[in-house]
């Protein structure tokens, strides 16, 4: 039979997910002979034997790849045969070059470790560390590649001869698992609590952590647990006093709490779970995902208040499955952190920041290497929409058809920012910073870059940023020793939806959100685009009002509703100061105009008494969607006045909530008809921009996108006018989306000058 010996190279594998040792095990079944290795530009074999041998393979190598596996392509090469005797996995290799190899995002705990995790017979029987090929930490324990167990932070543990063995055996799931250990050689849990207090509450009798751990939640107490990303705050969901104190100590007033509830049945008592929202729930990312909150459950009030919405996930590290099941109950899980300020994720320093608010901590001895907050997501027509891209999907790359002329660096927003190197066909998006507002995020921003730049071996030649000259992010591009690129805010925002989308363009593009710095100098945020990658035209937009007082109106949205209208309500509530805010936006001092839709939300929650002053961004409009009655869908009008480009006036809708509430129609009626006003305004404008421009395809992009009554209300509406409309789904709508759209039109931008 004629011996055949072929050399595969499959690109875009991502390490620490079991490929070599999948190729082992097809080889090997096979009957070939050769070997498999992890290299800088990712995985290799050398595969020899029976030519029908090798052809199945090679068919079977995409088809079987492991649960995590993401292959991108498959090239091979003819080689000649050299009667090698065994099959082996080629020892990695420091090697000098352009590293083009990708690192796993943490994965969540797999069934089979489960089943071990619950076994009395099994080593690991309840042991918090259990992981394998499929499953556990990856991103966060990695300091430099290739993905070998000397470069994570489970260095320091050296393996037991059992797990060793696992270790070397190719017929078993933990064979060549960097990962992974056991209670003989492994990370270590313990419990610390403030002095006496094990003794004040009689749990010293208590030898297991995370039985002790699990009375301290029950008894109303606060306690820290760390995490793969970070440290959190956890508190018995169903105890209103242990969550208002947790909120207190936090300073957190009014944003709402996550639950993690310890299965998917669990979640279903809570929040309504439908099948596309249970696939999401239990996806190996295990994102955080937004839910219609089920009336009458035991959740404290104080985790989300006033919010028909709850933040629901489920246990991702064996830890809090241990955990959840001790407690036997939902725990309130949030980002250990003070509010405003990234999660803490070093040792000494969530004793030094979180022992005002922790009563206890839950920790262990395997360090964090990169801090990562859980992801947020949400589903929206069976289909997942992130709005926090972090642990679980970072930094698997965003595939980007039209690629990248040279490595580039972009540097995103000052809120919810995220940055964004680039290569290639492969856009790495960072996790979620956070607002770029203080030092301590600032570092973790800058820290970021440099580890990213390591990992995936991309030295920028160019740096894209916003325009905002006042946004840090913009500070440090321009700080850089390298040709910088400003991309406007809103061009952004089209953008990352039409990568996405995997569309170029062009587009009509409705970029709705709070704040982006304008070509004109002015704050843009309602903003009808005709765009592709490369460019855009400002089409149309909201009417141009001041903002008084600057970043006082976003913090104050009564200012708003002053500059919009003269509101005799508003009015009376701030008798003090409306004489001398109406005097400065008349004036347009300290007053910049803006065209924002968030900003008129802003003044509608005003008008109808939601929100005068927020505690978190985008408070008002949220709890304007919480008051609107689902069930009433008349718009109110809004005039689109003609013009290049055109102007809609939201004020009209303020007018109609003003006369509405004054003959007594109820506040949610009033809220829904506003919501609904605006996506016929978005409806309109699109409408005049497809007469202008001919242009049938509707991209939506910024944080106002979030609101689902007005997303679903718009949608509807233009797809009745046939309309093709693209959504995010894979990087979020708001401005955690912007450092990849920046890439992309800075990428564009020189596509095209070379063309």
């Amino acid at each position: 039979m004629h011996t055949v010996r072929t050399e595969v190279r499959v690109e875009g594998v991502v390490q620490g997910v079991g490929f070599r040792p999948f190729v082992y095990a097809l080889a090997t079944g096979l009957g070939l002979t050769g070997l498999v290795g992890n290299d800088l530009d990712g995985v290799f074999a050398e595969v020899e034997g029976p030519e029908a041998a090798v052809a199945e393979f090679l068919g079977r190598l995409e088809l079987q790849a492991p649960p995590l596996a993401r292959i991108e392509r498959v090239t091979t090469r003819a080689l000649r045969p050299v009667r090698s005797a065994s099959f082996v996995i080629a020892a990695s290799e420091s090697q000098t070059g352009l590293r083009r190899t990708l690192i796993s995002a943490d994965t969540a705990t797999c069934a089979d470790c489960l089943r071990e995790l619950a076994d009395p017979a099994d080593r690991r029987h309840e042991y918090p560390f259990i992981n394998c090929t499929n499953c556990g930490p990856r991103f966060t324990i990695v300091r430099d590649v290739p993905y070998d167990r000397p470069l994570t932070t489970m260095a320091p543990f050296t393996m037991c001869e059992r797990c060793a063995a696992e270790y070397h055996d190719p017929a078993d799931r933990r064979f060549h698992a960097q990962p992974t250990c056991c209670p003989a050689c492994g990370p270590r849990l313990r419990l610390q609590s403030q002095p006496g207090l094990k003794t004040q509450l009689g749990l010293d009798h208590h030898e297991n952590p995370i039985q002790a751990a699990a009375e301290l939640l029950r008894r109303g107490r606060v306690l820290a647990v760390k995490g793969l990303g970070g440290y959190h705050l956890a508190a018995d969901a169903a105890c209103e006093q242990a969550v208002a104190a947790l909120r207190q100590r936090k300073h957190r007033e009014d944003k709402p709490f996550a639950v993690m509830a310890a299965d998917l049945a669990a979640a279903a008592e809570l929040a309504e779970v439908d099948e596309a929202v249970a696939a999401l729930l239990t996806s190996p990312a295990r994102p955080i995902v937004l839910l219609p909150r089920r009336p009458g459950t035991t959740v404290a009030q104080a985790t989300a208040p006033g919010n028909r919405q709850l933040g629901v996930m489920l246990p991702y590290t064996p830890l809090h499955h241990l955990l959840l099941a001790a407690v036997a109950r939902p725990i309130v899980l949030t980002s250990g952190n003070v509010s405003d300020e990234p999660i803490v994720y070093r040792d000494d320093e969530a004793r030094s920041t979180l022992k005002g608010i922790a009563d206890a901590f839950l920790t262990h001895d395997r360090a964090i290497h990169v801090r990562t907050d859980d992801s947020v997501a949400r589903s929206f027509r069976g289909r997942p929409m992130l709005l926090r891209r972090s642990r679980g999907y970072v930094p698997e790359p965003l595939a980007v058809a039209t690629g990248f002329p040279r490595p580039v660096l972009a540097c995103g927003a000052e809120l919810k920012n995220t940055f964004c190197l680039a290569r290639g066909r492969h856009a790495f998006v960072s996790q979620h910073i956070g607002d770029l507002e203080n030092a301590e995020t600032l570092r973790s921003f800058t820290e970021g870059i440099e580890h990213f730049r390591r990992l995936f071996d991309i030295d920028p030649e160019v740096v894209a940023h916003d325009l905002h000259p006042e946004y840090l992010s913009t500070k440090y591009a321009l700080e850089l020793d390298l040709p910088a690129e400003g991309v406007q805010h809103h061009h952004a925002h089209i953008a990352s939806c039409l990568a996405d989308n995997g569309e170029t363009g062009p587009v009509i593009g409705v970029a709705f959100d709070g704040t982006g710095y304008g070509t004109d100098g002015t704050i843009w945020g309602g903003e009808f685009l005709t765009a592709g990658l490369a460019a855009f035209e400002r089409g149309g937009h909201l009417a141009p009002v001041p903002m008084p007082g600057g970043a006082a109106a976003i913090r104050q949205p009564w200012r708003m509703a002053a500059a919009y209208v003269a509101d005799p309500e508003v009015a009376r509530r701030h008798q003090d100061h409306w004489p001398a805010v109406i005097a400065m936006a008349a004036k347009g001092i300290n007053s910049p105009l803006t065209s924002s839709a968030g900003r008129l939300f802003d003044a509608a929650a005003a008008i109808l008494g939601v929100r005068d002053a927020i505690n978190y961004e985008g408070q008002a409009a949220v709890e304007l969607e919480q008051l609107a009655d689902p069930a009433e869908t008349r718009p109110y009008p809004a005039a689109v006045e003609a013009g290049v480009p055109f102007t809609i006036r939201g004020s009209d809708l303020l007018h109609a909530v003003i006369e509405d509430r004054t003959d007594g129609v109820p506040a949610p009626v009033i809220a829904a008809r506003f919501h609904h006003g605006v996506a016929a305004l978005i409806e309109a404008g699109c409408l005049l921009m497809r007469e202008r421009y001919d242009l049938g395809t509707v991209a939506l992009s910024g944080g106002v996108f979030q609101n689902l009554l007005l997303l679903s209300a718009t949608v509807a509406r233009l797809e009745a006018r046939g309309f093709r409309v693209l959504l995010h789904s894979r990087v979020p709508c708001n401005d955690g989306g912007i450092s990849l759209g920046q890439a992309l039109v800075v990428a564009s931008r020189e596509a095209a000058s070379r063309s």
